[in-house]
């Protein structure tokens, strides 16, 4: 499996893990609590942050295991990892597009919901929800393109 590969890997677990977290913080409040009085900025600062630093403790974990399997088959470690052909490149190219293009939507809901005057938590939570979604699909369609062939 190339690195690249590794790393968009990476990608999905966290686009998947933290906000669903996130959602189940913020959301459990709403049951107890208007909309308009749910602190959100502290959970989803925490999420962005958390998104940050699982993704680079992740690189750093694949990047360790490629070095160690790379070892064992004789090969340099830094070859494996630097190693990013012409496939690579398209790959992380069209993922990274399509997940624009459903960013690219959701913002468009945003903007509804700010000219509909909702309150900023939605806006918010909406902002959030469509990079988390671009994320995802921008990482499913790299994945089904480094398995299925591009």
């Amino acid at each position: 499996m190339p690195f690249e590969e590794k790393l968009t890997w990476v990608g999905l677990v966290v686009a998947v893990i933290v906000p669903v977290v996130y959602l189940a913080v913020v959301l459990g409040r709403l049951g107890e609590t208007s909309a308009a009085e749910i602190s959100y900025q502290w959970p989803l600062l925490i999420a962005l942050g958390a998104s940050v630093v699982l993704s680079i403790l992740g690189a750093i974990v694949a990047a360790a295991g490629t070095a160690i399997s790379a070892e064992l088959r004789g090969k340099s470690a830094s070859d494996e990892i630097d190693r990013k052909d012409e496939r690579d490149k398209q790959i992380s190219r069209h993922g990274d597009l399509v997940g624009f293009y459903v960013s690219s939507g959701g913002m468009v809901g945003v903007l509804a919901l700010t000219m509909l005057e909702y309150e900023y938590f939605w806006i918010a939570s909406a902002l959030y929800l469509s990079f988390a979604v671009g994320t995802l699909v921008s990482s499913v369609v790299k994945l089904v393109a480094y398995r299925r062939g591009f």
